[in-house]
């Protein structure tokens, strides 16, 4: 089959720059990914084992942080083991796994954050009908729909890319993502089938966007009218809002390099680009929503006064 690529092994030349600080940057990156373990799971415990916090909203945090926890597992402990081998590879299959869990984990972060801010737009513009709207069954299918449309948009698309030809093995990055594999294929390779799927994923997840601005807009006007509105905005929107626009920064602007940018800037510089949406956002979004959501606050408070007893 001549469509089927004959490159079994992929070289991440990314990391070779990090190599003379391996243990430095080892021991720094483990304790880090063991903040964001911890970060993360305590939030989903906390919400899991209080019945007070069986609610929308907590729920869709805790789908949140789950999501945190995937994305950053499919990254840093190969990541590690590259560190501590003496051949940063990784096998075909392997990339296009990771390819798979970096894309799916970035558009289910956009999509749990449409949802969220789906549920405040209820609990703010149509306090009346929340409950009849949210329901469990309701809850459970926004959830579904958050994690089962980038699951299979991105199943597809990695396995369009499984079947182009490539012509080259090397990859000028940490981890491997779909649109450096494409870059690696023949020149006479036909992927008008994976461009018309990216460009279907792009324009549904713009749509995401311009779904949370449109329900942000509807909430800032009826805030506006009451105080009650604005402290209720400031207390669990603020942190939404937060969580969104540092997302979608670090995310707009690893595309835009990886797709525009220059190869001239040094390899270290490169690589932060590269994996940032995975250094800032799963710990940035426990920290915010543990410090700011009341009921999450206190039950963190109340942990560690009962520890001290």
């Amino acid at each position: 089959m001549d469509n089927v690529s004959v490159v079994r092994i992929f070289l991440l030349s990314g990391i070779n720059e990090t190599l003379h600080y391996r243990i430095a940057i080892f021991s720094l990156t483990l304790l880090y990914y063991c903040v964001i373990l911890f970060l993360n799971t305590s939030i989903i415990m906390i919400i899991i084992l209080d019945q007070h916090l069986h609610e929308p909203m907590y729920i869709l945090l805790c789908s949140f942080c789950i999501n945190g926890l995937y994305g950053t597992t499919g990254f840093y402990p190969k990541f590690l083991l590259d560190l501590l081998s003496s051949s940063q590879q990784i096998s075909y299959e392997g990339c296009l796994l990771q390819a798979f869990v970096m894309y799916s984990f970035a558009c289910s972060e956009l999509s749990i954050l449409a949802v969220m801010a789906y549920d405040r737009y209820l609990a703010i513009c149509r306090p009346l009908h929340y409950h009849f709207v949210m329901t469990k069954r309701r809850l459970s299918q926004l959830i579904c729909f958050s994690w089962l449309t980038p699951f299979s948009l991105f199943s597809i698309n990695v396995l369009l890319t499984s079947r182009l030809k490539l012509c080259g093995a090397k990859i000028d990055r940490l981890l491997c993502v779909n649109w450096v594999i494409v870059k690696l294929t023949c020149p006479d390779t036909d992927n008008v089938s994976s461009n018309i799927l990216s460009y279907a994923i792009i324009i549904i997840y713009v749509s995401h966007g311009f779904f949370t601005i449109w329900t942000y807009m509807h909430m800032i006007r009826t805030c506006v009218r009451s105080e009650d509105d604005r402290a209720k905005f400031m207390q669990t929107c603020v942190p939404h809002l937060v969580s969104l626009v540092t997302f979608l920064v670090v995310i707009v602007f690893d595309l835009m390099y990886m797709r525009f940018g220059s190869t001239d800037l040094p390899q270290s510089i490169q690589n932060f680009i590269a994996i940032e949406f995975l250094l800032i956002s799963p710990v940035l979004n426990p920290l915010i929503y543990g410090f700011k959501l009341t009921k999450i606050r206190n039950r963190i408070v109340g942990l560690v006064n009962f520890d001290k007893k």
